[in-house]
């Protein structure tokens, strides 16, 4: 097997190159109790969608920074029991899982939502505001001003507002949480479960947002991590500020959250991942406390991996 990255046995006992800010508990201890205070608002409308099984909503929330986020919601028909649910979180610059992936757990009985990024090929709305630049990469926006205006901070609680609000419904079980997605929504799912500790199950595949220190020493920063070079061409050329920045982006590093998951997590990495590399995801997954598994797939990159969605869909057979 070519290695595009660590060895093997190197990968499972790695944990990162970017720095942890010392106050990484008290800022998301602080941006979790501003997301409690929003008053959500949520809506659900009944969406035409034509599926016999199941109900379909386009659901609306608030969400912080008083933005509107959309998600697609589906509930079993003739529900008789409370039931489980599965949360979607999708990759970079999309947009929600389709109708047909969410009737899959619906014919299973578990209700499914999925919801759009603000600011992505979606209908969440970007309410902006943030100081420096808004091109490229979206962990790079919000970094020239004040801590807690980061965008993926405002992200990773859109998931968190999403849970909660799944959660509360009448007809949901909230001890029987799962959550997904791939490469964004991998890194997303990962920190939904790290903000709302009662999610039951896990599974990210090839997740983005972690190590950003790393990516840029492998000369990866382009395509979905493109923003970091950017920003350092533009703003800091001669890396003056290398630490500091770094030292920023840890607050949105999902490897600095992954401590606080109670889940239980099954994570899918493609061994020659170039957009999202091994080492990256590892730093994530090992700080990981709970139980635990990550499935290796030797000869794939980020790419669809092959069988791998059955075994998702088997992994929450049990939710």
């Amino acid at each position: 097997m070519p290695i595009l990255d660590m060895p093997l046995e190197q990968l499972k006992t790695y944990t990162g190159s970017s720095p942890c800010p010392a106050d990484i508990d008290e800022y998301w201890d602080t941006a979790l109790d501003e997301m409690q205070r929003v008053a959500h608002q949520a809506k659900f409308i009944a969406n035409d969608f034509p599926a016999r099984q199941a109900e379909c909503y386009d659901l609306y929330f608030t969400g912080t920074k008083n933005a509107k986020i959309h998600a697609k919601f589906v509930k079993p028909k003739n529900l008789e029991e409370k039931a489980p649910a599965v949360l979607f979180f999708h990759g970079l610059s999309g947009s929600a899982e389709s109708w047909i992936s969410l009737l899959a757990y619906a014919a299973q009985g578990y209700c499914a939502a999925a919801m759009d990024c603000r600011g992505q090929g979606g209908l969440s709305e970007d309410t902006g505001g943030v100081s420096g630049t808004t091109y490229s990469s979206p962990f790079t926006r919000g970094i020239e001003g004040d801590k807690h205006d980061l965008l993926m901070r405002d992200i990773f609680l859109d998931t968190a507002l999403l849970a909660k609000i799944i959660m509360e419904l009448p007809y949901i079980d909230e001890t029987r949480i799962g959550t997904t997605g791939g490469s964004q929504g991998g890194g997303l799912c990962l920190a939904c479960a790290a903000l709302v500790p009662q999610i039951k199950k896990c599974a990210p595949v090839y997740p983005y947002l972690c190590d950003y220190k790393r990516v840029w020493e492998m000369d990866l920063d382009k395509g979905a991590y493109e923003g970091l070079r950017y920003y350092f061409r533009c703003f800091d050329p001669r890396h003056e500020r290398e630490n500091e920045i770094f030292e920023r982006l840890g607050y949105i590093d999902v490897q600095n959250l992954t401590k606080r998951i109670r889940a239980q997590v099954l994570m899918a990495t493609g061994l020659q991942d170039t957009t999202c590399p091994p080492s990256t995801q590892f730093a994530a997954y090992n700080k990981i406390t709970s139980a635990k598994k990550v499935l290796l797939y030797p000869d794939f990159g980020h790419e669809n991996l092959y069988t791998h969605n059955e075994l998702i869909f088997s992994f929450f057979s049990d939710l």
